[in-house]
């Protein structure tokens, strides 16, 4: 197995998720099969209880697992199906070494950092890397390991300690270290600052690790002076110096280190070049240069609960863009917070009231994404009926999708009181329920998690039909409340279809609303499957109704 680690230095949010992401799309464009490693220093087992404003989104994989955002950005650029234990924690390390230390597995040792945890880490990163992720049998040729936060982080030493003794142990022609910088531009001098990355590199090697590459992220491409000095400091080669300068997409990262040589150098460093392929990216390349060019832009209104932080939508965010991009459209997303659409707030914040409602009523469609708790629910209801009765396109994932029963309920059937457990224990009217499966106490991996199957029951549904009307689909779900059984027949006669239900045929899973362009809403999360390539068909179907093509999309 060959690992390549990225690290980072001097800030935090430079990016590392993408550098790795896009050097694993190149080295794949290179013919080798890649994997992909997240480590995370903080204390959390996973990512499941934190806040989207602390760490954005969770993103949820097919074997349930709760992972970093950045685990997203590896499937969506590898296009692989990774598990959770490629999302390493602190808290798992730890977990796993004290239920060794309670079954008695050192031999009354005294337990230490090293090399009890370092040896954990190890065992962890080597088990994982023979993995399969995309879909073929036997190990991946490269494991690409990206290791959070920045070095010299108190959390992060024992993760640095454990990899200094993993390069040591596989060989320097096994691993290659890629290390992320910040080259600030100081407004009044205007010169790039090589001195952060010095700082950064120095702590590094103090540590026992030495970066191959330097990857320095920059507002303008580094100067052949820059390079030069960073050579001179940092003990690496000026060719191995790579620059990832802003770029219009995302999508232009992979061409960069692909016009820098990147592969060259990182193939060379792990003795691949015999195997490896000149790398093709036309794809990737169409992709970006498509997306650079688009004129034309619909109008999406976002109205959520955490639009403080947009990484809490990433994922959702990154499916509307899949799905634009096969429209040939921009993506212009306008964020609503749901309590400024509240009458509550007409009074109190008038003038946020006023915008919320300006940007919903000008949007050519609205999106309630997946949520927590009740802030926000009373907008995200007239967001809600809104859409639905001036025939706007209207898609609700998980929480959104409640909402639409909700609204539904109180709106058509006349029940006043209609609203979910979660956010009225009391109501006398529950159209929203807590699952039974879940627990009421322990907040971790108690919801209904990962890849679940969903049975259509119509083939003439709208649904089943961007699906390419097959019976049943596999999507990834992530909740605690669910769709009352009891009131399924009362609101199906009003004219809100349950075209989709679980195995059981009790748990409702996809709705819709018949006389209507496109009223959907879905317990899953489709979001997560999205690809740039593949996008979601019930993002793809939003777009297209949104945009007035459905019909003629049907019709071809």
């Amino acid at each position: 197995m060959k690992y390549v680690l990225v690290t980072g230095g001097v800030v935090s949010g430079l990016g590392k998720g993408v550098t790795a992401s896009s050097i694993g799309v190149v080295l794949k464009a290179c013919g080798l099969r890649v994997t992909s490693i997240k480590i995370d220093p903080y204390l959390n087992t996973d990512a499941g209880t934190m806040s989207p404003f602390e760490h954005g989104e969770v993103f949820v994989l097919d074997d349930g697992g709760e992972v970093d955002l950045d685990l997203g950005n590896y499937e969506r650029f590898l296009d692989v199906t990774l598990t959770k234990d490629n999302n390493i924690t602190t808290g798992k390390i730890y977990q796993s070494v004290l239920e060794k230390e309670r079954k008695g597995d050192y031999l009354g040792k005294t337990v230490q950092v090293v090399p009890h945890i370092t040896d954990a880490i190890k065992d962890w990163i080597e088990s994982v890397s023979l993995i399969p992720v995309d879909g073929m049998e036997g190990q991946a040729d490269v494991c690409v390991i990206e290791l959070g936060g920045t070095v010299g982080d108190i959390e992060s030493m024992p993760f640095i300690e454990a990899l200094r003794q993993l390069s040591f142990s596989v060989g320097p022609e096994n691993f290659c270290l890629i290390h992320v910088s910040l080259i600030p531009v100081l407004g009044v001098v205007g010169e790039q600052k090589t001195k952060p990355t010095q700082h950064s590199v120095r702590e590094l090697r103090a540590l026992g690790l030495t970066p191959h590459f330097l990857a320095c992220r920059s507002a303008q491409p580094l100067l052949e002076s820059t390079k030069a000095k960073l050579s001179q400091f940092c003990h690496v080669s000026a060719a191995n110096i790579l620059n990832i300068h802003d770029v219009p997409n995302i999508w232009h990262v992979p061409l960069l280190l692909r016009n820098q040589n990147a592969h060259h150098s990182i193939l060379k460093q792990l003795n691949l070049t015999s195997v490896a392929t000149a790398p093709d990216l036309d794809s990737w390349t169409r992709m970006a240069e498509t997306f650079d060019n688009l004129t034309n832009h619909v109008k999406i209104a976002m109205v959520g609960k955490y639009i403080g932080l947009t990484d809490s939508y990433l994922s959702v965010v990154k499916a509307l863009l899949h799905a634009c991009i096969a429209c040939s459209l921009k993506p212009h997303i306008e964020w609503i917070a749901a309590s400024d659409l509240e009458d509550e707030s007409e009074k109190s914040t008038p003038e946020a009231h006023a915008a919320a409602w300006n940007i919903l009523k000008s949007a050519e469609c609205i999106l309630v994404p997946g949520g927590f708790g009740d802030r926000g629910v009373s907008g995200m209801v007239l967001a809600a009926k809104y859409a639905r009765e001036n025939k706007i396109p209207y898609l609700g994932i998980c929480l959104g999708m409640q909402i639409a029963v909700i609204e539904f309920a109180r709106s058509v059937l006349g029940l006043e009181r209609a609203n979910s457990t979660e956010f009225d224990a009391q109501t006398s009217d529950p159209v929203v329920i807590f699952m039974p499966e879940g627990s009421r106490t322990h907040m971790g991996s108690t919801m209904r998690l990962g890849s679940r199957r969903t049975h259509l029951q119509n083939q003439d549904s709208l649904t089943s039909k961007l699906y390419g009307e097959v019976s049943y689909v596999d999507e990834r779900h992530r909740h605690r409340y669910e769709v009352n059984p009891e009131v399924a027949q009362a609101l199906e006669e009003a004219g809100l279809r349950f075209v989709g239900k679980d195995d059981t045929g009790k748990r409702v899973e996809v709705i819709e609303f018949q006389d209507h362009p496109f009223y959907v809403g879905v317990q899953f999360h489709p979001e997560f499957k999205s690809r740039p390539t593949r996008p979601s068909p019930l993002f793809l179907g939003f777009i297209l109704a949104a945009s007035k093509l459905l019909q003629a999309h049907f019709s071809n």
